[in-house]
């Protein structure tokens, strides 16, 4: 094998290494992507089926059930509700009326099966994304002339 063939295949081999290490990172980048979507996303459908995403909203007040390690609760954006069932220990931060984001996937019901439950850390905070979708939908709310007082009292 002549000098510029040498050349020529350890060129081909790193291109080729290369190539394959791209394509192997990006593979587990996806199947580890883990998207945010509100309550009002999921009601559209706009959610991945049968993939792990992320629910963020408030837990609606009244709407947690416990049953030993099984909890039922709803997660509401003030416009729209996802019922989420979750098997396991809640975090001690976990009240009805706060911030909470799910992790894991809707069931063929339509409830939100949790994998992971977060609460947030302290008086201040929600996680960007929840509260920003809660914003959006109370200005929806607000355009439309409903309040969220007005629906829970019919």
């Amino acid at each position: 094998m002549t000098p510029r063939r040498k050349r020529i295949a350890i060129v081909v081999g790193i291109v080729a290494a290369v190539g394959v290490a791209t394509a192997l990172v990006l593979n587990a980048f996806q199947s580890n992507l883990v998207f945010f979507y509100s309550p009002s996303q999921v009601a559209a459908k706009e959610a991945p089926a049968g993939r792990t995403f992320r629910l963020g909203g408030l837990v609606q007040a009244g709407s947690v059930k416990r049953d030993g390690l099984a909890v039922n609760f709803l997660v509401t954006d003030t416009a729209k509700t996802i019922p989420v069932r979750y098997q396991g220990i809640l975090p001690d931060l976990f009240k009805e009326g706060k911030g909470v984001v799910a992790q894991g996937q809707i069931d063929a019901d339509g409830v939100f099966v949790a994998r992971e439950v977060l609460a947030k850390h302290d008086e201040n905070y929600m996680p960007p994304e929840a509260a920003e979708a809660v914003k959006r939908a109370s200005a929806v709310n607000e355009r439309i002339g409903h309040s969220v007082v007005k629906e829970t009292s019919k």
